[in-house]
C-alpha cells in the first residue's frame, strides 16, 4: 500500500488566459458569469444554485449538475481571503460526483498576475483524499477553464 503526502494530493495549475486580471477575476465572482462556464464539460452550473459573496467570511456556493443523469455535488466554501483583483482563497466543503459520496474538505487558492494584459492564473487546491482525486479534479478545472475561454473572448 502506497500513502499519498499532501504533495502528492495538492493540484497545482497554471493557465494563461486572453485577458485582462480583472476581467478573469470578475468571472470567479459573478454568479452570471461562474453559470456560463463552471463545471467541466457535461455538466452544469444553473444560476440559482449560485450564491457568492465576494468579502472575507463570504460564501462562495454553487451547486455542480451532471446533465446525463442529474446527479448533484454542492460546494460550499466560505472566502478566507480577498484581495481584488490579485487573490481569491477559500475553504471548500463539497460532496463529490463519485458513487460513495465522498466528502471533501479543501483548501483552494488563485492568484491573478497580469502578464502584459494577459491573466496567469495559478490555482492550489487540496489536499484531496487521493491522487486519482487529485487527478479527476485536474481534468474538472481544465475542461472547465476552456469553457471560461470562451466566456472571456465574447
Amino acid at each position: 500500500m502506497t500513502e499519498s503526502t499532501a504533495q502528492d494530493t495538492t493540484l497545482f495549475l497554471t493557465r494563461v488566459f486572453d485577458a485582462p486580471r480583472e476581467l478573469v477575476f470578475q468571472a470567479f465572482i459573478d454568479p452570471d458569469q461562474l453559470t456560463q462556464w463552471f463545471g467541466p464539460v457535461g455538466v452544469s452550473t444553473p444560476r440559482d444554485q449560485i450564491e457568492v459573496e465576494p468579502r472575507v467570511g463570504g460564501v462562495w456556493r454553487m451547486t455542480m449538475i451532471i446533465d446525463e443523469d442529474g446527479s448533484r455535488s454542492p460546494i460550499d466554501a466560505v472566502i478566507t481571503r480577498i484581495v481584488e483583483p490579485e487573490l481569491l482563497e477559500a475553504h471548500i466543503s463539497a460532496e463529490a460526483m463519485d458513487k460513495e459520496s465522498t466528502h471533501l474538505d479543501v483548501s483552494m487558492t488563485l492568484t491573478f498576475e497580469d502578464v502584459g494584459g494577459r491573466t496567469r492564473l495559478t490555482l492550489r487546491q487540496g489536499p484531496f483524499p487521493s491522487r486519482d482525486w487529485t487527478d479527476q479534479t485536474h481534468e474538472g478545472w481544465e475542461s472547465s477553464f476552456t469553457k471560461l475561454d470562451a466566456v472571456l473572448a465574447r
